[in-house]
Order: C-alpha cells, then structure tokens, then sequence
C-alpha cells in the first residue's frame, strides 16, 4: 500500500500513539466483554512469490497461491473484487479453496462504483458485484467501500444515499481519505454519527503518513484495521504491542470482532508480521488464531536480518 507512506529514513522519527477513544464508541460497546469474540488476522495479496519457500512448498505455481494461503491465515483483504466484477462461478471456485475451514474473503467494492462514479447510476453494477459475493457463502466476510482521495464532504449526500441503499443483512465498512473527512468538528462528527445510524463499520488505517486516518472511531461492535507497517523493522513490534493493547481495551467494553491487515512493501514480510501478531494477541487477549507455518523458522523480531530500513 503506497497511501500514507514516507520515506523510510523518516519512519523512526513518525509518533505512532494512538489517539484515544472518541466519545461515540461508548455508544457502540455495551461497556462489558461479550461470550466469545472473534479475531481474523490475513493480508492484502495472495503472496508475492518471494512466499515460496517459506511457506509455499517449492515449485507453487501463481495460480494455486489461494490455495495454500487459506492454510496460513484466516481472512484475506479481497482487493481482485476491486478492479473487475466476477460472477457467481469465479467467486464459488474461490470459495470452495476455503472448505471446512474458518476461513473469510473481504472483498472490496469495485472502483467502478467507489472511484469513478460520483455514486451516479450505480444501481447496476452494485447488484452484480453483491450477486457475485454472496457466492462466497458461509466464507464471506465484510465488504469494504474505499474511497477515493479526491472524495470530500462536498459530496457526502450521494455518498449517504448509497449506504443507505446497501443491504442491511451484511456488514459494510467504510475508508475515508480525503482530510476534510477527519478534521475534529462538525463534517467528521456527523459522518461517524451517520455511520452509527445506519450501522456502517468505519475502516481504520494506521499509516505513518496520515495519523488522522487511525482515528479510532468505532461506529459498530466490529474494527476493520488496515495496518500499514514496515518490513517488521523496530517501530512494527511497537505499534502493534499498541494494538493489541488498545483491543484488549475494546473486548472488555464488549468488541465483538476484530479485522486486521496487514500492508507492507511488497508484502514480503507479511508473514512475519502476521505471526508476531497474531503471538502478541493470544498473549494479551486470550484469542487464539492459525498463525502462517514457516518452512524456515521466523526470523526474531529484534534481529538485524528484519530490521529492513
């Protein structure tokens, strides 16, 4: 993910403190830890093929990257769904790679619609792309609306009238980008509000070059992170000891599902990031997930060998 990034002799000098709670999550956490909340922990990619041999076998072909990525981890940011619209028959073959496994496709609302369309006649292509998506089945999971940089406030109105149009019986979430989405006051209180009011989960993505998109507002019980880290060089372990703090903040109040992925250049070091995490969050919050099986042993956080800067 290239959004919010810096130059990497800058990171070191970056305050990744997460900001507080905002008042309106107490409206969304009941304020006691729910039976038995959930933890999905994936990527965005499939895998570069620099996973191969180290936890692809040998020898795996591009095309049955899904297939060992669902013995890995337990969710994906779906970002194919994104670029074209795919039909029932694509979306059940990929389905049926996740078999008797709890395993979630997030798929991303194609750009046609989020991007390019100023939500003017998209009646259409939003129905072929929800057809599609429920072919995913029991292994469906959120569907997320990104928004365009260029989007501000200014066209908020048609922005509304097209979540409110959205089905209620499946979870959405949406990213902001453009800042005047995110600056304390007015414009930000009523989009976060609007979301509550239509039960719309708002996206949090902690990138160093854009704080005010971890904004923390949750506006249903569900966080949807998209954490962009760094190669697991030595700000990662950090930020996300944070993280898995802050949740455990959250799952006392009564979080009922946490999304978290990971973003990192060229997502080489995805794996790694993935396995401190998920470590990190069994440790903190008694929440156990499959962690990626590494031909060769993971490197140490500490160690030079991921501290690639």
């Amino acid at each position: 993910m290239h959004f919010g990034k810096v130059p990497e002799n800058e990171v070191s000098s970056i305050d990744f403190s997460l900001r507080p709670d905002p008042p309106g999550n107490a409206l969304v956490l009941p304020g006691k830890p729910v039976p038995h909340p959930r933890l999905y922990v994936g990527c965005a990619t499939r895998g570069p093929k620099q996973w191969i041999n180290k936890i692809y076998p040998k020898g795996t072909k591009e095309v049955d990257y899904l297939d060992e990525y669902v013995k890995h981890f337990n969710c994906i940011e779906f970002n194919a769904t994104h670029y074209q619209i795919y039909g029932e028959d694509i979306i059940g073959r990929w389905a049926a790679k996740a078999e008797g496994r709890d395993f979630m496709f997030c798929p991303k609302v194609p750009q046609l619609i989020s991007h390019y369309s100023g939500f003017n006649n998209v009646d259409e292509p939003t129905d072929s792309f929800l057809r599609g998506i429920l072919a995913f089945g029991e292994h469906l999971g959120p569907i997320f609306l990104q928004l365009s940089e260029k989007h501000s406030p200014a066209n908020q109105q048609k922005l509304f009238s097209y979540l409110r149009s959205l089905p209620t019986d499946l979870t959405f979430f949406l990213e902001v980008r453009h800042p005047d989405w995110l600056v304390d006051g007015p414009v930000k209180d009523h989009l976060f509000g609007t979301l509550r009011e239509m039960k719309i989960g708002a996206v949090i993505t902690d990138a160093a070059g854009r704080r005010d998109c971890a904004h923390m507002e949750l506006t249903i019980p569900k966080a949807f992170i998209r954490y962009v880290g760094h190669a697991m060089g030595p700000t990662d372990p950090v930020r996300m000891n944070r993280w898995a703090d802050r949740l455990k903040q959250w799952l006392d109040k009564g979080l009922e599902e946490i999304w978290f992925f990971m973003h990192t250049p060229d997502e080489i070091m995805a794996p790694e990031m993935v396995e401190y995490f998920a470590g990190r969050m069994e440790a903190v919050c008694g929440l156990h997930i499959p962690r990626p099986q590494f031909i060769q042993p993971a490197p140490d956080p500490g160690s030079t060998q991921m501290s690639m800067f």
